[in-house]
């Protein structure tokens, strides 16, 4: 499974690629805001800094909502760099984008998806990457990881090239259950791919063995 972050931070990204399991970045509006990136020349210039740090994929997103938009913003930001992804949103006049992108040869990521059918319909026009929004369905008391599951199990029956992309994960055991549910990539942010760092075994463990290594060297220079 690919591991992207999420996030529009530079310094959170470098700290994700230097650990080197790093294989792509996503960002939407809400983050470049966060990390105070307004305008759209401030944003187009802080895409390519972003995939000067990354080896993979960068999605960046579209703001219209309309069919013509969509594609003259879809294809100003794949000028960018080869490594940008556009993404777009589950909406009739994004589906039609899908195609004209997956036609044109550029890669998409199909964002804000919440059911199995926008995922088949993603999938049908041709996107690289779907992404269902897990933690979302998860705040409206629905199972975000049982959409996983549907998904990769539709995409598999009629080997759909579309990528599972799970995103919206809010903690570890997303990540561990979209691991074994087969997602192909999982982006989330960097505290949760260091998560997965911890264990009290381990850091216990740890702390053993160097204090026995402490005593062997304290014995050896007695």
């Amino acid at each position: 499974m690919k591991f992207f972050i999420d996030t529009a931070n530079l310094n959170d990204i470098q700290e994700a690629q230097n650990l080197g399991v790093l294989d792509g970045v996503t960002t939407n509006p809400s983050l470049m805001a966060k990390e105070g990136i307004t305008g759209r020349t401030n944003v187009m210039a802080h895409y390519a800094k972003i995939c000067d740090i990354v080896d993979g994929d960068v999605s960046a997103e579209v703001i219209a909502t309309d069919y013509e938009g969509i594609i003259r913003e879809g294809e100003e930001l794949a000028d960018i760099h080869p490594r940008i992804v556009v993404k777009v949103p589950m909406i009739k006049d994004g589906v039609r984008a899908l195609k004209y992108f997956s036609q044109q040869g550029i890669k998409t990521n199909c964002t804000l998806v919440f059911s199995a059918g926008q995922a088949l319909l993603a999938a049908k026009a041709g996107a690289t990457y779907v992404s269902p929004f897990i933690g979302r369905l998860d705040d409206v008391s629905t199972d975000g990881l049982q959409l996983i599951e549907q998904i990769v199990h539709i995409y598999d029956t009629y080997k759909f090239n579309t990528q599972v992309l799970a995103a919206s994960i809010r903690h570890t055991m997303h990540l561990i259950k979209c691991a074994e549910l087969g997602a192909d990539v999982a982006t989330c942010p960097l505290n949760v791919i260091l998560g997965l760092l911890k264990h009290p075994l381990t850091d216990s463990g740890l702390q053993k063995f160097l204090a026995d290594h402490q005593k062997a060297q304290e014995a050896a220079n007695a």
